[in-house]
């Protein structure tokens, strides 16, 4: 939505708002925020409001946070008095220029160079977790929440009442929820968000988490995000969902041979960069735990139907065509990810290239497909080596990024237990 600032203000003022949270991301994705008071923020909507940057990673110094207006959204599970409010904000340097580690706008200005390109694009999510038990001093335990299966219903599906009260807090707060059910794994849930511009949408999912933790944590059950928290059962994934105009007509609109040719193009500049990006996608050790299992992917592949193909490009009924991205995992960073699956396809169709579609498509009889890596070292080796990573990644991101996946790597390597390690580094904070 379009405010101005004398708007926002008025509407703090009329609603009781007594805090304004200004969130921002650290470079694993995960959400921070710095509360200000309401006379607070006329300065932040002029100059922004310097802070402690040391939280993003180890050695930044001070910034300035300053709120996108249009990403204003009430806290519903906070009081209706003294109400709390929500920005998304810009990293900005003290002087005011653009943070060059600030993923968010370093998704921004890709998407406002793609338009000038004549491209638009919407992108969506369905994120899945696990709901767990509490333990009588409170601490979160590994017994899920019921013993349900795949879209089964009350009694089966206790997580029915959390569910449903987690998606009405996501609409409350405007962040389009389209639709939830019961997965496959005890305790184990989907929520399915409506396609939206890109940065919006890496908004929503950088949110999200925060919502079903809170709301669960009302429950009385703790939300886990991790990629692969109980090894006999299905693990959680991000699904990422992509519609393409260029023109004002769809990319992956049907074509001869069900596919347009520069849906055909995209999808192979995917498919090239994929393992070049997946250090990216799933962040963590535990993440390559989940590929191969169930119907979480593990080759570089595709599929008009077959749900345990990397890309699957489902039929389109009353929806926009679109592609479903499907090895990511929720640790990963949503801007860095949206940026990354975008320029992949994008430079696809530059390059005129659908070749490696051609060839799977061939290859589909014989089964001949390269692998996803296996590990997050492999992946991060293969990453650091990506020409493609250097000309899409700020410097000061990739390094910071990579900085952070070796002490992961390394803390891992060293570990006595590695399950031990995983629990400890992922399951509460994921």
């Amino acid at each position: 939505m379009s405010f101005s600032p004398k708007e926002i203000l008025n509407f703090v003022e009329e609603n009781d708002v007594k805090f304004i949270r200004l969130t921002f991301c650290d470079m694993t994705g995960s959400l921070k925020n710095l509360a200000i008071m309401p006379n607070e923020l006329p300065r932040a909507f002029e100059y922004g409001i310097p802070f402690d940057a040391s939280c993003i990673h180890e050695g930044c110094s001070d910034l300035l946070l300053v709120p996108d207006i249009s990403t204003l959204s009430v806290l519903p599970w906070r009081p209706k008095s003294g109400r709390v409010v929500r920005f998304f904000c810009s990293l900005k340097n003290m002087d005011g220029t653009d943070y060059p580690g600030d993923m968010r706008t370093e998704l921004t200005s890709f998407i406002n160079s793609l338009r000038l390109d004549g491209f638009s694009c919407e992108m969506g999510t369905k994120c899945e977790f696990y709901l767990f038990e509490l333990d009588e001093h409170g601490e979160p335990t590994k017994i899920p929440h019921d013993k349900g299966s795949y879209m089964d219903v009350a009694p089966l599906d206790k997580c029915e009442n959390p569910r449903r009260e987690i998606c009405l807090s996501l609409e409350e707060m405007g962040l389009s929820p389209k639709s939830s059910c019961h997965k496959h794994g005890p305790g184990q849930n989907e929520i399915e968000f409506r396609e939206n511009e890109p940065v919006t949408a890496a908004d929503n999912m950088a949110h999200y988490k925060t919502v079903v933790k809170s709301i669960a944590a009302q429950n009385g059950l703790f939300a886990s995000f991790m990629a692969k928290p109980l090894p006999d059962e299905h693990g959680s994934a991000l699904s990422i969902s992509l519609s393409l105009k260029k023109g004002g007509g769809n990319i992956f609109s049907p074509g001869p041979d069900g596919v347009s040719h520069e849906g055909k193009c995209f999808i192979t500049g995917l498919l090239k960069h994929i393992r070049e990006i997946t250090a990216f996608l799933n962040c963590t050790t535990n993440s390559y735990k989940r590929f191969g299992i169930g119907y979480a992917p593990q080759f570089v592949n595709w599929s008009f139907e077959n749900l345990g193909q990397l890309i699957r490009i489902p039929k389109a009924v009353g929806i926009s065509p679109r592609i479903e991205l499907r090895s990511a995992d929720a640790a990963c960073n949503p801007y860095v990810a949206f940026k990354l699956i975008l320029a992949a396809g994008i430079e696809g169709i530059k390059q005129n290239d659908c070749s490696l579609l051609d060839s799977t498509m061939k290859s589909n009889a014989t089964g001949s497909f390269d692998s996803l890596p296996s590990s997050l070292e492999e992946a991060v080796a293969i990453a650091k080596e990506s020409d493609f990573v250097s000309r899409t990644l700020s410097p000061e991101i990739r390094s910071n990024i990579f900085r952070n996946l070796d002490t992961e790597i390394q803390e891992y390597n060293l570990a006595k237990s590695k399950d031990e390690f995983e629990d400890k580094a992922y399951f509460k904070f994921i």
